[in-house]
């Protein structure tokens, strides 16, 4: 059975965010394909959509390599989600539908209450859910895209600390919450602007920073 393309470039992707390919790693199309077990076609598609979405660079003489982002291209992609992830809520206050506001309120139950018992370990990926639905409330497929990508991208530049008061943290999700479900949406948008701006100052820089562009090789992302 043929392996698609999306899944090799999600093992790919996935393998890049969790450091097993470092960043300037050389990735040949051969060992790629002997990793996954696939042929070298769906390899060759996967990295050209990682290279479309700056996870790796095509360099001369070296052919396709992990790509080392500049301290700039990291600043600038939390600040990009500034300004994405309160849109997507604004956006989320006038399309969401009655799914969405329930998966929306069960997560952050669900957050309150491992907030309140203590249970870390589960607030990260019930965080990231939670901001992955908002997104997809949104009902902007081009939105969409753009905030997933930046999820991906963002869990591979930084190391994220858990907030000091989780609780608090969850109180503003419900709040968000609160605000899309009155189709509020600058309610949305500026509570949504404020919990980012939070989050966006427990990030810490974890890959190795190139110290100039590297991706000029590529051409424009």
């Amino acid at each position: 059975m043929r392996i698609p393309a999306h899944a090799v470039c999600t093992a790919i992707r996935e393998d890049i965010v969790s450091g097993v390919f470092e960043p300037g790693a050389r990735l040949t199309e051969e060992l790629l394909a002997r990793r996954y077990g696939v042929s070298r076609v769906p390899v060759r598609e996967a990295l050209r959509t990682l290279e479309s979405e700056g996870f790796v660079t095509t360099r001369r003489h070296a052919g396709a390599c992990v790509a080392e982002p500049t301290e700039q291209e990291a600043a600038d992609l939390l600040e990009l989600r500034l300004l994405l992830e309160p849109l997507a809520a604004a956006r989320a206050a006038r399309r969401r539908t009655e799914g969405h506001l329930k998966v929306l309120r069960g997560l952050v139950r669900l957050g309150q209450e491992r907030a309140r018992r203590g249970q870390g370990e589960d607030l990260r990926s019930l965080g990231g859910w939670f901001h992955e639905t908002l997104a997809q409330a949104s009902g902007s497929p081009g939105l969409i895209v753009l905030l997933t990508q930046m999820r991906h991208k963002v869990a591979w530049m930084y190391a994220v600390e858990a907030p000091a008061r989780p609780v608090d943290s969850w109180a503003e999700h419900g709040a968000i919450v609160d605000a899309v479900a009155r189709g509020d949406a600058e309610r949305a948008r500026a509570l949504t602007a404020v919990h980012a701006d939070r989050a966006a100052g427990a990030h810490r820089l974890r890959v190795r920073i190139s110290q100039h562009a590297v991706n000029t090789a590529s051409g424009p992302h």
